[in-house]
């Protein structure tokens, strides 16, 4: 089973609003950095979408050793995702998880791929959280750039 390294981050300036992931695939040595974004969404769903994109990369099954700065995404998968399966993608008050469409398409992923979630404390230094923020920052800016010049042109009209 081919042993990858998997660095994520996601950014989001408001929330909702413009926001980006950023992700880098580590193969013997080789990288691979992914990105992108949304124009009206949350921190959460980037950092989660960092995450998803990068493993929709693997084209076999794979040992993913999976660093991340985001307590949400850590603890869903590793604490509550069980739980939410088993009562119907209900959380423990009965209220419709959010974000349910993510998690269930992070749940199928996974289903392919060993993981082992690693927690690192994000702007700490670290140099892949670092350029995975960096990827995910500049996404961002891209959509906020986008959303501004809209505005600009509907002031326009």
């Amino acid at each position: 089973m081919k042993q990858i390294e998997m660095f994520t981050d996601g950014a989001c300036s408001g929330n909702p609003g413009p926001g980006g992931w950023g992700c880098i695939l580590r193969y013997r040595g080789r990288e691979k950095e992914l990105s992108g974004g949304a124009l009206k969404t949350t921190n959460n769903r980037m950092e989660m979408t960092a995450v998803i994109q990068g493993l929709k990369q693997l084209k076999e099954p794979c040992s993913v050793r999976l660093m991340t700065d985001s307590k949400y995404v850590l603890e869903g998968v590793t604490k509550w995702m069980s739980g939410w399966i088993a009562n119907g993608w209900r959380r423990a008050d009965k209220k419709p998880v959010l974000n349910v469409d993510l998690w269930q398409e992070l749940a199928d992923l996974l289903s392919r791929h060993h993981v082992e979630w690693l927690w690192i404390k994000g702007h700490a230094g670290h140099p892949e959280n670092e350029r995975a923020d960096a990827l995910a920052v500049l996404q961002r800016d891209l959509f906020k750039s986008h959303q501004q010049s809209q505005s600009d042109l509907a002031t326009d009209l």
